[in-house]
């Protein structure tokens, strides 16, 4: 019988609605049933994609003498970390802090009063490798909570002490310290250098995430300095990436991770957020250097964005599940699309090309039972032989059962697929992808943001979420309309991202020390209001809005917005040259800031083929954050475009930097090296 997760939006709830255990939502319904009957909440947090929430959802969750144990001595609460990032932060700081490690599902018991005092992530059915079977967990919860209360009351309340004295540290550099600057980012890359494999790329050992936000700092910063050594960085993290199985040779599109060093094996989930923010990343590198694969992984990725994650709606679904069924075992295994045995390339293209496909895509058992997942570490010397063999592999695997979908909206890693697509499809001349940005970005409005200017975290099949955006929500949307308004010279999208950005400004930020929060002042009081400026797999909320506030800023040179920037900026100083690879993206951000950034205002006839020059030129440009606005001579709509005439009658660009120009020019060229 359904439980009471039936009615829920997210798939990864829905997928537990059938379980014996009596799960509540995240609400203050569940937490006051917990009081009624004096018994802890167990809250078990994870999402659709997540290969070991289905193994445990199995192994316990599903087992009739474990759900109903749980369900007579628990309220139990089953959140998805996508839609409710706020709660996901909270106690998994506290899961990091208590046990030097983290991850989901994840596992966590709470007092009435919302204080975690217990912790963990997976726990297998049974005792195994030094971890406790989670009956074992269960029962031990309950004797304490039962025998040791006060014990218990004792260590919630350190904990809840502890996280609060975080957020004050955080707070503490906001708004005190100055953003970085050329010292400052100069160490953060000779910190970065000395983490860097220089014989497999990326940073660290394993397992290895791909490093978008830091290769988008590494990038900016060689177009500011011309640095040699953030341009190889860069490089040679993503032709690692592009050629492992990080990557899908066949269909495009990148995993969540590899679980090796060498980027050979992944862990096969896909992320709109890692797609969208990889795209966005090897345009930038073919834009930085003209690289020929760079450029093909780009357009590959795209094709993939569309092909396998667009919705009816026109947005974007989350994830695919690292999981299908294997036809071979008529079981569910990770990994089973994507991985290739001799066997299989034989009956799918025939000896001669599967002996060629086994050599080029290096199918020597690298994986499980004797498959390989797909490599390609050298170019192939036939091209057109390799691209018939990659089809028609593509072709066969689409007979293979399918990964599941979760097919949820996400504001935040909506705008960050609409500013990838946008600026992908104007570079690389694909006017269907700038359409589609279009399409997911109507979505937004259409059905995430209110009345009120609020904009909402998730909807499902055209049906919005209950859950209420958090800052990177409001950050990344806005990041993405700028980006559309830069494409399409369209003003209703700058009008757009700054009403998100005052809501920002009214809702998430500390007005006395500038920093900011990832929750709004009027959002569900938990134990504390989630605070971070790190990156994890995608931007943090808080630079991810710095950066949409100075682009915003130099489009229509409000200082309210340019002061709230530099302000948020004071973290990364402080953070930058110790741990650059958990702030990418506010260098990336520090980057524009010291450049400026440079302000390119086109003006000239809509369709005049000497205007698109212009305006492609600007968006070609590597200036760290560099903005761009395009419309007709004399337009209001725009303060960048304000006052800026053609030059003897013809389309011109000017290039500014806070609202002060250089003489405009009508000539391509001269552009472009001035933006150089």
């Amino acid at each position: 019988m359904p439980n009471r997760l039936a009615d829920a939006t997210s798939p990864y709830l829905l997928q537990h609605a059938d379980n014996p255990v009596d799960w509540w939502p995240w609400g203050p319904e569940a937490f006051a049933e917990a009081e009624r009957r004096r018994v802890p909440v167990l809250l078990s947090v994870g999402y659709a994609a997540c290969h070991w929430c289905h193994v445990m959802a199995h192994e316990s969750f599903e087992d009739e003498a474990v759900a109903a144990y749980a369900n007579e001595h628990f309220v139990a609460v089953k959140v998805d970390r996508e839609e409710r990032p706020d709660v996901d932060a909270v106690y998994m700081e506290a899961v990091q802090a208590a046990t030097g490690q983290g991850g989901w599902p994840m596992t966590v018991f709470l007092t009435p009063e919302k204080e975690p005092f217990y912790f963990g992530t997976y726990f297998p059915p049974e005792p195994r490798h030094g971890m406790p079977g989670f009956r074992q967990v269960l029962e031990g919860v309950t004797a304490a909570w039962r025998d040791r209360r006060e014990e218990v009351g004792e260590v919630a309340g350190r904990i809840r002490a502890e996280l609060q004295e975080r957020a004050r540290i955080y707070g503490a550099g906001a708004g005190v310290l100055p953003a970085p600057g050329e010292a400052e980012l100069h160490a953060a890359l000779l910190e970065l250098g000395r983490g860097f494999d220089e014989r497999r790329g990326g940073f660290g050992g394993a397992p290895k995430f791909p490093p978008s936000m830091t290769v988008e700092w590494l990038l900016r910063h060689h177009a500011r300095t011309g640095s040699a050594a953030a341009l190889e960085m860069a490089a040679r993290t993503c032709d690692a990436m592009s050629r492992g199985g990080l990557y899908d040779q066949l269909g495009g599109g990148f995993a969540r991770y590899s679980v090796d060093a060498d980027w050979v094996v992944p862990h096969f989930e896909k992320m709109l957020y890692d797609n969208a923010l990889l795209l966005r990343t090897y345009l930038h590198l073919w834009r930085a250097t003209g690289d020929a694969r760079a450029r093909r992984t780009a357009l590959d990725t795209a094709d993939f964005l569309l092909r396998e994650l667009r919705t009816p709606e026109g947005g974007f679904a989350s994830a695919l599940d690292a999981d299908s069924l294997d036809p071979a075992t008529g079981t569910s295994a990770e990994g089973a699309y994507y991985a290739w045995t001799p066997e299989q390339l034989t009956a799918a293209l025939g000896a001669e090309d599967a002996a060629l496909a086994a050599e080029l895509l290096e199918v020597t058992g690298t994986f499980e039972h004797g498959s390989s997942v797909l490599q390609l570490l050298t170019d192939p010397a036939d091209p057109e032989a390799y691209e018939r063999i990659r089809t028609r592999l593509f072709e066969a695997r689409a007979e293979r059962p399918a990964p599941a979908r979760d097919d949820k909206v996400v504001a935040a890693w909506n705008g960050l697929a609409i500013a990838a697509l946008a600026e992908t499809g104007a570079l690389l001349e694909r006017p269907d992808l700038v359409e589609a940005a279009e399409r997911a970005a109507d979505l937004l409005l259409a059905v995430h943001l209110t009345a009120d200017g609020r904009l909402l975290r998730t909807s499902r099949d055209g049906r919005p979420g209950a859950n209420a955006g958090v800052l990177e929500d409001y950050a990344d949307t806005a990041e993405g309309f700028l980006a559309l308004y830069a494409v399409t010279g369209e003003a209703e999208w700058l009008d757009l991202a700054g009403g998100l950005l005052d809501t920002v400004l009214a809702h998430f930020t500390d007005a006395d020390s500038g920093a900011l929060y990832d929750t709004a002042d009027d959002a569900e009081e938990l134990i504390r209001r989630p605070q971070d400026p790190t990156d994890n797999a995608t931007p943090s909320g808080w630079t991810a809005a710095a950066g949409a506030l100075l682009g915003y800023a130099a489009y229509t040179g409000s200082e309210r917005h340019r002061t709230a920037a530099e302000r948020a900026l004071g973290v990364v100083g402080a953070l930058g040259a110790r741990a650059p690879r958990f702030i990418g993206w506010g260098l990336a951000v520090a980057e524009a800031l010291l450049d400026g950034p440079r302000e390119v205002a086109v003006v000239g006839p809509a369709g005049d083929p000497a205007t698109a020059e212009l305006h492609r030129t600007a968006l070609l440009a590597t200036a760290p954050g560099a903005v761009v606005a395009v419309g007709e001579a004399g337009s209001k709509e725009v303060p960048l475009l304000a006052d800026r005439p053609l030059l003897a009658g013809r389309p011109a660009a000017y290039v500014c930097r806070h609202f002060s120009c250089d003489a405009p020019t009508a000539d391509a060229a001269e552009l472009a090296e001035r933006l150089g």
